[in-house]
């Protein structure tokens, strides 16, 4: 658990890819917001029910079946509002016009979205969602999917298949672009606060948070100035050299 004046962001690791999903508490009005529901959502209702609050909304990082599939759960326990930033909508929409190519790959997200596309709140980056006395602003961070989004609350950063703790999402699924993933982690060091907490969407790492500042020194992801070496890295190098627990690698190591 990570507390603040006004919230508290609370972390369960659940299902067989060791996903986080994280419940934000606002005190003020004991409403709360679960970010990618999935797996076991019993525990988050008990969770929900133990801290006393009510899940007024449902927050999607991005709309890979291991984020999504426990929303209906959600909703059958909640009349919670869905968030969902606008490009990942139009990602799925794409996808179901051409339903027929994709089914073989995709048809569990497929038939999810052929139902709920009409349900959420449609975000672009920079918005902020108000969570009681609590604010919640989307960032646009893509690379794992054309939508994918962080959520950016107070000093601390929910970063769901984007960042992890000393790795990062994969760019090699559908949607993903690994061009765009060196551009967002650029961004994202330029441009947070170092003392900015990160909470990931997978427990993959030694650790299960860490700060942004960390993540600049360790993370060899973010060591890259060149967009060509990390497309190497990420796309033909890492995932043959390096496994899970991950741990820091200095920088100038990321190839060895």
């Amino acid at each position: 658990m990570t507390s603040g004046e006004a919230f508290s962001i609370h972390a369960l690791e659940l299902g067989p890819m060791e996903n986080f999903v994280y419940l934000i508490h606002d005190h003020a009005t004991d409403r709360a917001a679960v970010v990618d529901p999935a797996w076991e959502v019993p525990e988050v209702l008990a969770l929900a029910r133990q801290r006393g609050v009510r899940i007024t909304d449902i927050l999607l990082t991005h709309s890979h079946h291991d984020h999504i599939n426990g929303i209906e759960a959600v909703l059958d326990n909640y009349d919670a509002q869905l968030h969902l930033l606008k490009d990942e909508a139009r990602f799925w929409g794409t996808v179901l016009d051409n339903y027929d190519a994709q089914l073989h790959l995709l048809k569990d997200e497929a038939r999810f979205w052929g139902n709920c596309l009409d349900l959420p709140t449609l975000h672009h980056g920079g918005d902020l969602i108000e969570l009681g006395e609590t604010a919640i602003k989307v960032l646009h961070t893509p690379g794992h999917t054309p939508g994918s989004a962080c959520y950016h609350i107070g000093d601390h950063l929910i970063t769901g298949d984007t960042l992890f703790v000393f790795g990062c999402g994969r760019c090699d699924l559908h949607g993903g672009d690994p061009e765009k993933m060196h551009t967002t982690l650029k961004d994202m060091a330029e441009q947070l606060p170092a003392e900015t907490r990160i909470h990931p969407g997978h427990n993959y790492a030694e650790k299960s948070t860490s700060t942004l500042e960390e993540q600049v020194a360790g993370n060899p992801f973010m060591h890259f100035d060149s967009r060509e070496q990390f497309i190497h890295y990420r796309m033909h190098y890492h995932d043959k050299h390096r496994g899970t627990p991950y741990g820091p690698v200095h920088k100038g190591e990321e190839l060895k």
